[in-house]
C-alpha cells in the first residue's frame, strides 16, 4: 500500500508539469532560451563595426528585430551569412559625434520570445563591458561599463533561464527521478548527471571538442524516450541495468545533455576572453535551476505522500507513459530535422 500511495502521488505530482511541456514545447526544439548576440566595436569617433547573430530554431530564424538609434546610418551595405544553426549579420555605422553613448539599441520582438540577447561593447580607449537584454527589458544602453561581479551576474541568470526552458534535459532529470528509490541513490544520480555534463560543456565551450548541433539533439530526445520503459519497469516491480545503477546512465546521457548545453554559448559567438567567466557562470547557473527544480519535485513528492488516496493503476503509468511518449516524439522530429539537414 505504501508503494501504491507513493507512486500514486507521483502521477499525481508529476502530470501536470508533464502535459504543460507537451503544450509548450510542440516542436523538435527544446532549446528556444538558445541567445541572440550582439557585438559593438568603436572603430573611430561615432563609429561602429556591428556584429548581430540570431539563432535559427527549426529551420526558422528568430524573429527579433535589431533596430539602432535614431540618426544612425550605414556606412556601406550589411553583409548577411546564413549558418546553419544561426543567422549573422555584420554592419558598419556611423552614430555622428557623440557615438552610441546614452542611447538605446532596441530589439523589437523579444518581448514576444522566452529568449535573450547577450551584448557586449567594446569603445576605443579600450574600455568594454557585456550586458543581456531579456524579454522583460528588450533594449540596452550603451552607457558605462558593468563590474566583473554584474557581468558574473548575468551568466548565473542565463544558466537558470537556460535549464527551466530546457524542457528536455528538465524532463530527462524527471525520468531518473521516478526511477531512484532511496535519497542515496538520488545523490548519486544528479552528481553523475551534474559531473557529465559540466565535462562536455567545457570542453566544447573552450574549443576541445565540437560536435554537431542535430544529432546530439536527437540523442537527448533518444535519452528520453529510453527512460520511458525503464520507469514503467520499476513501478510494476522488475528491473534492470538503469533500475539497479541509475548514476551510470546519467552520467552516460549526462555527457550527450553537456553538448546541449553548451548551444547556448558557443551559439552566441562570445569573444575568447569572454569564455572562461561566461561558462564557470552559467554552469553554476545551470546547476542552481537543476538542483532547484530536483528540490521542489522531492518536495512536492513528500507532501502529497501523505496524502490517504490511492488513484487507480492507470493513473499511476500516465508519467511514465508520458516521458516515453514525448521522448519519442522529439527523437523522431530531430532525426527527420537531421536527415533533411543531411539531404
Amino acid at each position: 500500500m505504501r508503494l501504491n500511495s507513493r507512486v500514486a502521488c507521483w502521477g499525481r505530482v508529476l502530470l501536470l508539469p508533464v502535459l504543460g511541456w507537451l503544450a509548450a514545447v510542440p516542436t523538435a526544439q527544446a532549446h528556444e532560451s538558445r541567445p541572440a548576440y550582439l557585438e559593438l566595436k568603436e572603430t573611430g569617433p561615432g563609429q561602429y563595426s556591428v556584429l548581430w547573430r540570431t539563432p535559427v530554431l527549426s529551420g526558422q530564424r528568430l524573429n527579433v528585430v535589431l533596430t539602432m538609434p535614431a540618426g544612425v546610418q550605414n556606412l556601406r551595405e550589411p553583409v548577411v551569412l546564413q549558418l546553419p544553426d544561426s543567422l549573422l549579420e555584420r554592419r558598419w555605422i556611423s552614430a555622428g559625434p557623440e557615438g552610441l553613448a546614452g542611447k538605446r539599441i532596441e530589439f523589437v520582438s523579444l518581448q514576444f520570445t522566452i529568449t535573450d540577447v547577450l551584448a557586449r561593447v567594446e569603445l576605443e580607449d579600450g574600455r568594454s563591458w557585456t550586458t543581456i537584454a531579456r524579454p522583460a527589458t528588450p533594449w540596452i544602453e550603451v552607457t558605462a561599463a558593468r563590474s566583473a561581479w554584474q557581468v558574473a551576474g548575468d551568466y548565473v541568470l542565463e544558466g537558470i533561464r537556460h535549464i527551466l526552458f530546457a524542457a528536455d534535459h528538465l524532463l530527462f532529470v524527471l525520468g531518473l527521478l521516478l526511477i531512484v528509490r532511496d535519497g542515496w541513490t538520488l545523490v548519486k544520480t544528479i552528481t553523475a548527471f551534474t559531473v557529465a555534463h559540466s565535462i562536455t560543456l567545457a570542453a566544447t565551450t573552450l574549443g576541445y571538442v565540437s560536435v554537431p548541433a542535430p544529432p546530439v539533439e536527437a540523442a537527448i530526445a533518444f535519452s528520453i524516450l529510453f527512460l520511458g520503459p525503464e520507469i514503467v519497469r520499476r513501478w510494476q516491480g522488475e528491473t534492470s541495468f538503469t533500475i539497479r545503477n541509475p548514476w551510470v546512465v546519467a552520467f552516460a546521457f549526462g555527457l550527450l545533455h553537456g553538448f546541449g548545453f553548451a548551444t547556448a554559448l558557443t551559439s552566441a559567438g562570445l569573444p575568447p576572453s569572454d569564455v572562461p567567466l561566461a561558462l564557470v557562470c552559467f554552469n553554476v547557473g545551470v546547476e542552481l535551476g537543476q538542483l532547484t527544480f530536483v528540490a521542489l519535485i522531492v518536495l512536492l513528492e513528500r507532501a502529497l505522500s501523505r496524502a490517504p488516496v490511492v488513484w487507480p493503476r492507470w493513473v499511476m503509468m500516465i508519467p511514465g507513459y508520458a516521458v516515453g511518449s514525448m521522448g519519442a516524439f522529439w527523437t523522431i522530429q530531430r532525426v527527420n530535422l537531421w536527415l533533411r539537414a543531411l539531404g
